[in-house]
C-alpha cells in the first residue's frame, strides 16, 4: 500500500506491482545476512543515503574527451531487441592527466535511432576497476547517444539535446544526469579513425533508480492514478516546453519508472530529439494530436494532476533565468548563435503562455484523462 495516498485514492494494479517487485527483493536481503558486517554496514548506508557518492563524471561540464575503440561494423549490424556486449577499450585522461586505456564492452540499444542513424546509440560497461582512476568510475552501465550523422549539423542538434537534458535536471533531481562527451570512434577491426563528435554520456537509470531511493519498475500500463502527482506534472510541463509529444508513460516509451520503497511510482522521461527545442530535420509527429509541426506544443498533462499544475508552473517561473542562462555557459557557446536565438524565441513562446495564472489555467484546460 503507498504510503503517501490520500484515503480517497485506491491504490491501482500497477501500485501493487510496485510493492511486490519490493517485497521480492526479500531472498537476496536474507542471503545478504551472510556477508561481513562491514560489507552489511556499508550496504545499509547506501540504501539509506540512495547513493554512496555522485560519479566524478557528473560534477564537471566542461566536454570530457575520450577515444571507444571498438569492432564498429558489428556495431552497427547489432539491430536486434536484445543486443550482445561487444568488446572495446576507452581512452581517457587519468587523475594525473595521463592517458589510460580501459577495457570496456559496448552494445546497441534503442528503436528509431538503432535503426536510422549511421552510428548506433550504446550502452557502456567499464569491466571491473578499471576506471578507478578515472572520471568514468561507478557510473554501472551508462548510455551514450551517438552522432546520427557524420556532420557539423548533427552536432548541432545533439547539443540541443543535450541541454534540454540539463533544462530537465535543473528543474527536478527525477532525471537523468548528462555529460557531454567529444568522442573519436575508432574501428578496432581496421585501426582507422571513423568520426570524432560530440556525444551524450546519460546515467544509467539503475543508478539514477538507486539515487532515488527505488528501483526500476518494468511493468507496462501506468495510469495517472499510479504516478505521483506533483512530479508528473513537471515532467508533463517540461515536455510542453521542449515541445515534445514523442513519449507515453502507459506504454513505457522514451520515459521510465522508479518505484520507491513507499510506493511511490516516479515518472521520469527522456530522449528528446523528435522534440521541438531540437527540431531535427527527421522528427515526425504523430496525427493523434492534431499538429503539423514539431514545434507546435501540446500540453498531455493528465486532469487527474489538476491541482499539481500551478506549482510546476510557479516552479518553471523561478527556474527560468537558469534556463535561459543555460544557452550561454560553456555548452551553450558551442551551438551556433543562429541556433541559440531561435531556441530562445521557441522558450520565450512557452513563458507567454504561463505568464499569468489566467494563462496558465487556459492551458491547463487542455489537459487529458487518460495516458
Amino acid at each position: 500500500m503507498r504510503l503517501n495516498l490520500p484515503t480517497r485514492r485506491r491504490p491501482s494494479s500497477l501500485t501493487w506491482l510496485a510493492c511486490a517487485a519490493m517485497l521480492s527483493a526479500a531472498p537476496a536481503l536474507l542471503a545478504a545476512q551472510a556477508a561481513p558486517a562491514k560489507e552489511k554496514a556499508k550496504k545499509e548506508k547506501v540504501k539509506q543515503a540512495g547513493e554512496a557518492k555522485p560519479p566524478a563524471v557528473f560534477a564537471r561540464t566542461t566536454p570530457l574527451a575520450i577515444t571507444l575503440t571498438t569492432n564498429i561494423g558489428q556495431l552497427r549490424s547489432d539491430r536486434a531487441d536484445k543486443a550482445p556486449w561487444r568488446a572495446a577499450t576507452i581512452t581517457i585522461a587519468d587523475d594525473a592527466g595521463k592517458p589510460v586505456t580501459l577495457t570496456a564492452r559496448a552494445k546497441t540499444h534503442g528503436v528509431w535511432r538503432l535503426k536510422h542513424c549511421n552510428f548506433p546509440p550504446l550502452r557502456l560497461d567499464i569491466v571491473g576497476d578499471a576506471g578507478k582512476t578515472t572520471e568514468l568510475q561507478g557510473m554501472g552501465e551508462p548510455k551514450i547517444v551517438n552522432f546520427c550523422r557524420d556532420q557539423d549539423g548533427y552536432d548541432q542538434l545533439l547539443l540541443s539535446e543535450l541541454q534540454a537534458y540539463r533544462v530537465y535536471q535543473l528543474l527536478t533531481p527525477m532525471s537523468h544526469r548528462v555529460r557531454l562527451l567529444r568522442t573519436t570512434y575508432v574501428d578496432s577491426a581496421s585501426g582507422k579513425m571513423h568520426a570524432t563528435r560530440y556525444s551524450i554520456l546519460v546515467e544509467d537509470p539503475d543508478k539514477m533508480a538507486e539515487r532515488l531511493g527505488g528501483r526500476m519498475l518494468k511493468e507496462k500500463g501506468a495510469s495517472p492514478g499510479d504516478l505521483e502527482p506533483g512530479p508528473t506534472a513537471i515532467a508533463m510541463l517540461f515536455e510542453y516546453l521542449i515541445g515534445n509529444t514523442d513519449f507515453s508513460f502507459r506504454g513505457l516509451h522514451n520515459t521510465e519508472l522508479v518505484a520507491r520503497e513507499d510506493g511511490a511510482i516516479l515518472p521520469i522521461v527522456y530522449d528528446f530529439d523528435f522534440s521541438g527545442i531540437v527540431n531535427a530535420p527527421y522528427a515526425t509527429v504523430d496525427a493523434q494530436f492534431g499538429v503539423k509541426s514539431v514545434r507546435d506544443r501540446v500540453f498531455r498533462g493528465f486532469c487527474a494532476h489538476r491541482e499539481a499544475f500551478p506549482a510546476a508552473a510557479e516552479l518553471f517561473q523561478q527556474k527560468k533565468d537558469a534556463i535561459y542562462a543555460l544557452y550561454h555557459d560553456e555548452i551553450g557557446q558551442l551551438m551556433d548563435k543562429g541556433r541559440v536565438d531561435e531556441t530562445l524565441r521557441f522558450l520565450d513562446k512557452f513563458y507567454e503562455s504561463i505568464e499569468t495564472p489566467r494563462q496558465a489555467n487556459r492551458l491547463f484546460d487542455g489537459c487529458v484523462g487518460q495516458h
